[in-house]
């Protein structure tokens, strides 16, 4: 069985609500319709109603039963949410200013998660990272103790071939104490993907063959890591990637390391690499990338690509299901 398959069995005929705020755009509600009808989750489709039957239409005609259809401008509870939107930006905007914003589906549908009214939240096919992330960070906010979020990817290549790889979204040059929280919240999700989390913290160099500000920063984030209690996962650093990965490599360079050769979450030292060595990975290694995958949020919000595919869509709510079920 692989991941995908067992991701979508946790989610079935549990209800979980997830809001797709770009109902006007085709690959989202067909993957909308799948959705619903195989009884993976209940869709919430904003948009206006005649719009969204129209982009149907278009796309060749298909049912939306099981989903919800709600029009930000015919909402019934607008005024409620308004009231909680200037409540919980504690005082950052006034009521004229939160009616203008949850105008924006963006806004909008995470009020509805923020409300308890949905589960978790998924766009991007046509808005950017920002539009996606901004209304998430302000008003569902990060975990407690958790400083910044960030984004991963699962690297899936056949079904035992499963890796994290993270930050490659978001922060472009985290610090030693980021680098420590990415690696917690790495292992956290390297478990919904059934893996047992082995983290490398990577840098060029290992166990100080270079020493440098960048290598330095890696030295300190594990650090940090050794001085907190209770971690329930394995982790090691700084590492090369091949030390990381490759056991005869692990066993010369890092010969006492429990986690070089065995490594399956990787944490880059910044953005840079991340996402280069994502695509990499990806481009010329045939993996799969699931991503990027947003954590350390209170509730779950992803964000897609804009040139993602119906099925892009269908996996990325399937996992934000997945977020939503773990945290309840």
């Amino acid at each position: 069985m692989d991941i995908m398959t067992e991701l979508r069995n946790n989610i079935l005929g549990k209800g979980i609500k997830i809001v797709l705020p770009e109902g006007n755009d085709r690959r989202v509600v067909l993957a909308a319709s799948v959705l619903a009808r195989s009884n993976m989750v209940t869709p919430i489709v904003l948009g206006n109603h005649e719009e969204i039957l129209a982009t149907v239409e278009e796309a060749g005609g298909f049912p939306l039963t099981g989903c919800i259809i709600i029009d930000p401008e015919k909402y019934d509870k607008i005024e409620e949410m308004i009231t909680e939107f200037v409540a919980v930006r504690k005082g950052k905007i006034d009521e004229a200013g939160a009616r203008e914003l949850v105008k924006n589906v963006n806004y909008f549908g995470t009020m509805l998660v923020h409300m308890g009214l949905a589960d978790g939240l998924v766009s991007g096919a046509v808005h950017s990272t920002g539009d996606t992330v901004r209304p998430a960070l302000q008003i569902i906010k990060t975990k407690p103790g958790v400083t910044k979020t960030f984004g991963y990817f699962a690297m899936l290549k056949e079904a035992k071939r499963r890796y994290i790889f993270a930050d490659c979204a978001i922060n472009p040059d985290p610090t030693s104490s980021d680098l420590a929280e990415f690696a917690i919240g790495s292992a956290e999700a390297a478990r919904m993907f059934n893996i047992d989390p082995k983290v490398a913290l990577l840098s060029f160099s290992s166990y100080g063959s270079a020493k440098t500000p960048s290598t330095e920063k890696v030295v300190e984030a594990k650090k940090i890591l050794d001085s907190m209690e209770n971690l329930n996962f394995e982790y090691d650093g700084e590492l090369q990637f091949d030390a990381a990965l490759v056991e005869n490599v692990g066993k010369l360079k890092a010969p006492e390391s429990k986690v070089a050769g065995q490594a399956n979450v990787f944490v880059f030292p910044d953005l840079n690499s991340g996402n280069i060595g994502y695509k990499i990975a990806q481009r010329l290694g045939g993996y799969e990338a699931v991503g990027p995958i947003l954590a350390g949020l209170n509730k779950p919000v992803n964000d897609l690509s804009r040139g993602c595919t119906a099925d892009d869509v269908y996996n990325t709510v399937v996992i934000t299901a997945n977020q939503a079920l773990s945290a309840m």
